[in-house]
């Protein structure tokens, strides 16, 4: 299956979804991102360099681990990792930011700008602007900038700005719009690193494409380690770049289920979660440069959302995911901040692996799942990060009294 396959479709659509929803003083500046990510793709060369790149700089190709005690603890399906929490700054993100920051020197721009909400993406993109040689703005929400400090500290360590965005819920769309504002303001300078596979056409094929590493590598590695493919595959999906990037890989093997996990929060009803397609409480709609679900009213305003990650409070999904959802080629599942909270304290017990709370989602359905499988089925989990950033929200989360001490006493020094 070609995701990209415009000759029956419109270009930059998905099905129904997809596009390019922008004011009209940006169409410039998209047409020329476009045709420099077309004159890349095809390009081979340009592929090169980038992978020469990520096997020098961010340490690819990343392994597959296989959890044989928690496999064992389960008694179902063997389950395996792949590891993009092993990546330089700790997720999937460089992958495509180190892409985007090679299209930025073929475009011959300055500046960039990013949005970020787990931090994962803006540490990304400033360790690239560092790299390159980038001036770098990041915008982040006040809420998200609270509970993500470790990144915010290393992106302004970095040479980075960073903004913390105070508009309504003070999270990741609220950080997406602040960036759109900016790259209408500074276009000729500027080039916007989007950080997931959403917003206007050509972002969602753009940071697929690039990600598309991850499901390239998984699918001979798995072949390789264990002669066979996996069963299910799970990844989290906030925006969707780390699912669709190793969904992509088995595309064609349809005996290999795909399954999204979303940010089911508190549980079901409005403004308790982020599980878009899980729970059916989106609907269609346009906003922030694309057309997909979004969880909006009957007005079309935007909802509050919740989870415990960061990166997962997101209101759209990429319309990639939407299109494949409904051909049924891939499933969404919703997955509460306690589940989350339980698979990563199972994980980090049993295998002495931390994975970032929005990978957790992706542990917790498979640790669901795996009992009632076959010894001899294999699953696979995209460890999309490491949860080194999220110590401050798992360490509330499962109530450590030692480190709430220490962040006492540390307080208290301060103040004196």
């Amino acid at each position: 299956m070609d995701l990209f396959d415009f000759k029956d479709g419109r270009e930059g659509y998905y099905g129904e979804y997809g596009g390019t929803f922008l004011p009209e003083i940006l169409h410039t500046t998209i047409e020329e991102l476009t045709v420099a990510f077309r004159n890349a793709k095809e390009d081979p060369s340009f592929w090169q360099e980038f992978i020469q790149l990520l096997q020098s700089y961010s340490g690819r190709p990343t392994p597959i681990t296989h959890l044989e005690n928690l496999s064992e603890k389960l008694g179902g399906a063997q389950i395996y990792l792949k590891r993009e929490d092993l990546n330089h700054t700790g997720s999937h993100k460089i992958n495509n930011v180190m892409g985007q920051g090679l299209l930025v020197k073929r475009m011959g721009k300055k500046r960039v700008i990013a949005e970020t909400g787990a931090g994962q993406h803006g540490y990304a993109t400033a360790t690239m602007a560092a790299k390159f040689g980038f001036e770098s703005k990041i915008y982040m929400g006040a809420v998200d900038v609270a509970r993500q400090r470790p990144n915010v500290f290393w992106m302004e360590n970095m040479g980075s700005e960073v903004v913390a965005v105070t508009d309504g819920q003070q999270t990741l769309k609220d950080a997406i719009n602040e960036c759109l504002r900016d790259w209408v303001t500074n276009m000729d300078n500027t080039h916007y690193v989007l950080g997931t596979a959403c917003g206007p056409h050509p972002f969602p094929e753009m940071v697929s494409w690039f990600q598309s590493v991850i499901g390239r590598e998984a699918r001979e590695q798995m072949l390789d380690v264990t002669g066979q493919l996996p069963s299910k595959i799970f990844a989290c999906v906030g925006g969707g770049s780390n699912a669709i990037g190793l969904f992509q890989g088995f595309m064609e093997d349809t005996d290999v289920q795909l399954i999204g996990c979303e940010a089911g929060g508190f549980g079901p009803g409005k403004g308790n979660h982020a599980a878009r397609l899980a729970y059916k409480d989106a609907s269609v709609g346009v906003a922030q440069g694309m057309k997909t679900y979004f969880l909006q009213n009957d007005d079309g305003n935007m909802l509050e959302t919740h989870s415990v990650a960061a990166g997962l409070d997101y209101i759209g999904v990429n319309p990639i995911l939407v299109h494949l959802w409904e051909q049924e080629r891939v499933r969404f599942e919703a997955v509460t901040d306690i589940e989350v909270t339980e698979a990563l304290k199972m994980t980090m017990r049993s295998e002495g692996i931390i994975p970032a709370l929005e990978s957790s989602h992706a542990f917790a359905q498979a640790i669901k799942e795996a009992p009632s499988m076959e010894k001899d089925e294999i699953i696979l989990i995209n460890t999309s990060g490491r949860g080194d950033k999220d110590i401050f929200t798992i360490a509330d989360a499962i109530g450590d009294d030692h480190w709430k001490r220490f962040i006492s006493q540390k307080a208290a020094e301060y103040e004196s």
